[in-house]
């Protein structure tokens, strides 16, 4: 009996290996990336072949095509509240973000298809999602030309996405229809871990493999300390057993590592920073650009691996550890909306790079650095990978958002947010910011114009809200996505972003012929608006020989002035 059901097994695997076509990067040989309708089609076989794939079509692209997630799980089970009563880990693996980086796409094919043949041992703990290719139609951009640096595949996506956008700087503000189809794969899935597969450029060294991890501070509570103090180690250990030995993300361009280097700093534009806010263990693989393609893929397809083996036999302490961590944010009351470096800390690591030389440049005719493979070096180097929070604020009792703000509270929703409405108008005492300064870059990023160095002040107001309006309370699990995003003096606040820019120009002015009359009549009933003008005139004398300027500030005093020129209109309720 015992060798029949052995027979049996080999002849499944046997059958769904042969059924089940090479990958075009095997087919190859190594030098082709599948295209997006040879992913999609590979998927779409699979999940004939193997009741533990699932295919599901999820939500638009800007490309005007869905994303797609294909769910492998060992019990044939796809449902997320299933996974939960089981206590299963779910582990999520996006590609293609940067289709010009396609390592990922043709790695994770060739899993999914060792997994269902049985070639890799499925862990019955374990459920794995994969977006294929996350950037559609940047993927469908195809040519062989825009990554300058890199040793192949032949042919390959553009990073931009239909809009040009690039989609992992894009998470928190969501332009893109993707970021805001991932916004709900990813409260579905609700992953314990995350890895989003690149391909880096910068510095020339000895490794294929890099991983960028979120910081560990920045992650914080009992899940920041365990992906420091035990997964990570566990990851790099695993990695050079298979004799894929890597290194943390190499954060310099070009020189030698002597003076060590810093993190890579996450904030929630990116995947990674994104994934954190929900206490979320992320990682981006990033492979090196110079190294062969097939190098690249086989060490992405190692690195993937060696995250299933090691969740799969850390399961437990991870699962601990991030549901502590969600219920301490829940009732965490002091955050941070930025991080920096703590240059009094460092971990020793043993960096293989080589060493740089100089000559006659073939282009400038002037000298040049190049990388000597000729001497390669191991030695121990600085990694600057501790943290310090900064620019710290209070959460309150819960935030109120006026409707009307509609990209907001759509943002808001699909985040998973838990909110209320006012039931009735109602007139309440709350905390609200006036933005009294801030910078603009006078160059677009990703669409925008990011403001900057935002100053604030505070003033307790009774306002009047509207039956309808956002009530939002803390002490839930969105708290910390809440904070980075509502507060203005966020590193990448919806301020940050550009959302309210609209409360930054003034709509009612004056005529100064009029306004000088009227000025005068206000001056006359309020004498200490009227030695506020003449102190200021006496302490600034460019303000005293400017008309325009002292009439201003009379007007800006008065209750002609409109109340929501400069006001935050997101509101706090404190305890």
């Amino acid at each position: 009996m015992k060798k029949y059901l052995v027979f049996s097994f080999l002849v499944l695997t046997l059958t769904i290996e042969a059924q089940t076509p090479l990958t075009p990067f095997e087919s190859s040989n190594g030098k082709a990336s599948a295209t997006y309708q040879e992913c999609l089609s590979f998927y779409k076989q699979l999940a004939v072949k193997s009741a533990n794939i699932q295919l599901k079509t999820m939500g638009p692209t800007d490309a005007g095509l869905p994303l797609n997630l294909v769910l492998f799980s060992a019990d044939k089970q796809f449902n997320p509240s299933k996974w939960k009563e089981q206590d299963k880990l779910v582990i999520f693996v996006i590609n293609g973000i940067h289709p010009g980086e396609p390592d990922g796409i043709d790695a994770s094919m060739m899993l999914l298809r060792d997994l269902v043949a049985g070639k890799l041992k499925a862990p019955t703990n374990i459920v794995l999602a994969i977006l294929p290719i996350y950037n559609i139609g940047g993927s469908l951009n195809r040519g062989s030309f825009s990554r300058v640096n890199q040793d192949g595949p032949l042919a390959y996506g553009f990073r931009g996405n239909t809009q040009n956008l690039d989609l992992n700087r894009d998470f928190i503000k969501s332009d893109s229809k993707e970021a805001k189809s991932f916004a709900q794969i990813f409260h579905w899935l609700n992953p314990d871990i995350f890895l989003d597969n690149h391909v880096s450029d910068g510095a020339d060294y000895q490794y294929t493999m890099t991983l960028l991890t979120t910081q560990h501070n920045k992650l914080g509570g009992p899940i920041g300390q365990y992906l420091h103090n035990v997964f990570e180690p566990s990851l790099f250990k695993s990695m050079e057993a298979k004799q894929m030995t890597m290194t943390p993300y190499v954060n310099f361009e070009e020189g030698n590592p002597d003076k060590g280097w810093n993190y890579f700093y996450d904030p929630p534009r990116f995947s990674s920073g994104y994934a954190a806010l929900f206490q979320t263990m992320s990682f981006l693989s990033e492979t090196h650009m110079l190294k062969p393609f097939a190098e690249r893929v086989k060490s992405t397809y190692a690195l993937m691996q060696t995250l299933l083996e090691e969740t799969a036999l850390q399961a437990k302490a991870i699962k601990q550890a991030r549901k502590a961590s969600m219920e301490s944010v829940k009732k965490q009351q002091e955050f941070a909306l930025g991080f920096k470096t703590d240059t009094s800390k460092y971990q020793l690591i043993q960096f293989n790079g080589y060493e740089t030389g100089k000559k006659t440049s073939n282009v400038t005719g002037m000298p040049r650095m190049f990388y000597d493979h000729s001497k390669p070096f191991s030695k121990p180097v600085k990694f600057y990978n501790f943290a310090i929070p900064e620019k710290m604020v209070s959460k309150p009792a819960a935030y109120l958002i006026p409707q009307g703000w509609d990209a907001v509270i759509q943002l808001l929703k699909i985040n998973g947010v838990q909110y209320k409405t006012l039931e009735k108008d109602s007139t309440i005492e709350v905390n609200a910011y006036r933005i009294e300064d801030y910078k603009t870059s006078t160059r677009a990023y990703e669409k925008h114009y990011r403001h900057s160095d935002v100053k604030t002040s505070t003033h307790l107001q009774k306002i009047t809200f509207r039956k309808g309006d956002l009530i939002i309370p803390t002490g839930q699990a969105a708290d910390r996505f809440l904070v980075e995003t509502l507060e203005p003096t966020g590193d990448d606040g919806y301020f940050a972003w550009n959302f309210f820019d609209a409360i930054l120009q003034q709509k009612e002015g004056y005529s100064n012929y009029r306004w000088e009359d009227v000025a005068g009549d206000f001056l006359a009933s309020h004498p200490e608006i009227q030695q506020q003008l003449a102190d200021k005139k006496k302490a600034d004398p460019a303000f005293a020989a400017s008309v325009n300027a002292q009439l201003d500030f009379v007007y800006k005093q008065s209750p002609w002035y409109e109340p929501a020129h400069l006001r935050f209109p997101i509101y706090r309720l404190e305890e």
